[in-house]
């Protein structure tokens, strides 16, 4: 199986670290080596925060990545200072909502969704960190969908509600993803 590399950035309390968490989990299933490094400031709410995520057959060699396949943009405001990060030919994926300058990329491919509006039209903003995240496992198959759903049955056992919230979120990134 290939490697999979991917930074996920944005602002506390957005879901930046849980969705780098629940994609580890479900890559422990998937692959022999996985690495979720979080990083994120004293002030966890409304401050930048960042994880990465590794998920490989082969060794991995540090949780440090000066370039990656992948870089998720949850919030525009992280966009400027982790753009360079994304290697030549890779994919950055973004929330749309935010952006007040042009991406500043041409050797990227680039994909933007309203993850935000969409979560707010289905009822809960929060839900925009698994748009993304169903986006990018549709862009990269790094992982089945369905294994992650079965992930989300575990962690919102007896929660039907915020579970069907969840799936539906992850499928609709996908689905939006797979427009692209």
């Amino acid at each position: 199986m290939p490697r999979y590399d991917v930074i996920m950035t944005g602002v506390g309390g957005k879901g930046v670290l849980t969705a780098g968490l629940l994609l580890a989990q479900v890559g422990m299933e998937q692959y022999k080596n996985v690495l979720w490094f979080p990083s994120y400031q004293a002030a966890m709410r409304g401050g930048p925060c960042e994880c990465t995520v590794v998920l490989s057959d082969d060794d991995i060699a540090s949780p440090i990545l000066s370039q990656t396949q992948t870089l998720i943009v949850m919030d525009a405001t992280q966009l400027k200072d982790f753009q360079d990060r994304v290697k030549p030919g890779g994919l950055l994926l973004t929330e749309k909502a935010g952006h007040k300058e042009k991406i500043g990329r041409t050797d990227v491919k680039v994909v933007q969704i309203p993850a935000v509006e969409l979560a707010i039209n289905m009822g809960d903003g929060q839900a925009s960190n698994l748009i993304l995240l169903g986006a990018y496992i549709q862009l990269t198959g790094a992982i089945p969908l369905s294994v992650m759903e079965k992930e989300l049955e575990k962690k919102f056992a007896g929660k039907l509600k915020a579970l069907n919230l969840n799936k539906m979120a992850l499928n609709e990134g996908a689905k939006l993803a797979s427009k692209n």
